[in-house]
């Protein structure tokens, strides 16, 4: 018993010691004990008290010998503690302010994949990924040998996928709506026929393809009788297309009987 209550007690004045360093530093003039200081807190992963130093000394050491290090440490603190926005703000400071410095292919990598882990879900605002896609693709420009390749890389696919899923969201919206105040078919089919566009290699991409498909159908179905035809032979084409493109689809059948009823107006 004895052996734990010593030991809790250790535990306790160890953290009083370091709280009270950590007060000390913060009232502290020495920009250098504190830069010391935050190294150390760093290093044991203190990343709030170690960004809230720095935040007091970096513009400090502006154009001294500390300078880099100070400022990329700061970003670096951030990040660690999960506040992508200012991190990445800090980041950027640095390579555009050392664009050949010590830190700067991290600092770019960083700026970037902090953005990415801060994506936020497809329905909302997608600002953040498009900056997290710049900023990584930027990244891959300037260090095009990195180690950090293949991890940005693969976060740029991901975050295109995303960009991809709210398009095929605002698709299947217009699709939902079908005739209501105009046609919205026409427009869920040039929706989707953009996003095709811009991201031609997302796994989205089958069904997109598939609501154009459903789209034309719906279109054509809905058309007067005067553009019946050739509104179904564009959905003949549309068939033709989807399925040479996924000749294993399990989709096939709704594309299928699509193509039937098409298929008979096409005859006429």
């Amino acid at each position: 018993m004895r052996k734990y209550l010593y030991i809790s007690l250790t535990a306790v004045s160890l953290a009083l010691t370091s709280c009270g360093e950590y007060q000390r530093i913060l009232k502290s003039t020495d920009n250098e004990a504190k830069l010391e200081y935050a190294k150390r807190a760093f290093d044991e992963k203190k990343y709030t008290n170690a960004a809230t130093v720095l935040t007091d000394i970096v513009t400090q050491f502006k154009g001294t010998k500390n300078a880099e290090e100070s400022l990329y440490l700061l970003a670096l603190s951030l990040y660690e503690n999960k506040d992508y926005e200012n991190s990445s703000a800090y980041f950027r400071t640095y390579y555009t302010r050392y664009p050949k410095g010590t830190y700067t292919e991290m600092a770019r990598f960083y700026c970037g994949y902090g953005f990415y882990l801060d994506s936020p879900e497809p329905q909302l605002d997608q600002s953040g990924t498009i900056k997290a896609i710049e900023e990584l693709q930027s990244f891959i420009d300037h260090f095009p040998k990195s180690d950090q390749i293949p991890v940005a890389q693969n976060a740029i696919f991901e975050l295109q996928d995303k960009l991809t899923l709210k398009e095929l969201q605002n698709a299947q919206l217009y699709y939902n709506l079908g005739n209501y105040l105009g046609n919205n078919y026409a427009s869920a089919i040039i929706v989707a026929q953009n996003a095709i566009k811009n991201y031609p290699y997302s796994r989205y991409k089958e069904d997109l393809e598939l609501l154009i498909l459903k789209s034309r159908y719906q279109e054509a179905l809905n058309s007067i009788d005067e553009r019946k035809a050739d509104r179904f032979r564009d959905v003949v084409d549309e068939y033709y297309s989807f399925i040479n493109n996924y000749p294993e689809t399990n989709n096939r059948k709704e594309a299928d009987n699509i193509f039937k009823i098409a298929e008979k107006y096409t005859e006429k």
